[in-house]
């Protein structure tokens, strides 16, 4: 082999070896894209303000991704038009059960809670109470079609019904926060008991002027199968299996930090079953 042969070959090869020793081109950085409700606290708002917000935090940084939102007002259509319409990947804080999503394994359970002045002393933790029979109940309503929401259905069942007063979910969507509207009336004095979702009666009870007291709704089941209970989960698209499955490892790995933030916002939870899996 000729010593001119030679020094090109070994040129090449040096040159071959330095090509490869350069890093790669750096690759866009994964994106977690999650649809949210911009003004609903204590969940979701604009301002990254609610507790969901803060776990999609902590799920970004778990996966090194970079957080964008879709908004949207979490109303009807809300699902066929951000995660169905692929805008989005994740919703945050979904029922586990629910069959419009493929939903992770939970990562708290709530359940609806009774709020009341602590200045009135009333000591309510089941439905069967009777003294609900004399007390003006506020509960919440879902959509302009006025549909129940569970305490709704329950206090029905039990002919509970002349001196219940109706505060729609949906609220004046120009106000910050419209599902509070029935703890603010609460407060004033307009009913003297609400019935709420846990997470915003333990959020609001320590923000309005007036001290509220909340106490879980018992029994955690209504006949005939009427759960007062959620487990709660994230939901993804349902052919979005690897995406499900990444996100069920996030919150194992997270579950420490995640209940801090659940207990931060005083969201009143209930014990998940035991090994509960994902659906």
């Amino acid at each position: 082999m000729s010593s001119r042969f030679r020094s090109a070959c070994i040129f090449g090869a040096l040159a071959a070896a330095t090509v490869a020793a350069r890093p790669a081109p750096d690759r866009a950085p994964r994106e977690l894209r999650v649809c949210a409700d911009p003004n609903n606290l204590p969940f979701t708002n604009r301002n990254g303000e609610g507790f969901e917000n803060r776990i999609a935090e902590l799920v970004a940084r778990d996966q090194h991704a970079r957080l964008t939102y879709t908004w949207w007002a979490q109303r009807r259509g809300f699902f066929r038009n951000t995660l169905n319409a692929s805008l989005c990947d994740v919703v945050m804080g979904v029922p586990s059960d629910l069959d419009m999503v493929r939903p992770t394994a939970p990562y708290y359970r709530s359940s609806y809670v009774f709020v009341t002045r602590r200045d009135r002393n009333l000591r309510i933790t089941s439905l069967d109470d009777t003294v609900l029979r004399h007390l003006r109940i506020g509960v919440q309503l879902i959509g302009n079609d006025y549909m129940n929401t569970p305490p709704a259905h329950a206090l029905s069942r039990r002919g509970i019904v002349r001196n219940v007063v109706g505060y729609t979910v949906y609220g004046d969507y120009s106000k910050p926060n419209p599902p509070a509207r029935i703890l603010d009336a609460l407060a004033r004095g307009d009913v003297d008991v609400a019935i709420v979702w846990g997470p915003l009666g333990g959020y609001f009870a320590t923000r309005e002027r007036t001290p509220l007291v909340i106490t879980p709704v018992m029994p955690e089941m209504e006949p005939p199968g009427i759960p007062l209970a959620y487990n709660i989960s994230m939901g993804v698209r349902k052919a979005d299996d690897p995406l499900r499955r990444e996100l069920d490892q996030v919150i194992l790995r997270r579950r420490a930090e995640i209940d801090r933030i659940l207990d931060a916002f005083g969201v009143p939870r209930r014990p998940l079953p035991p090994s509960t899996p994902a659906s």
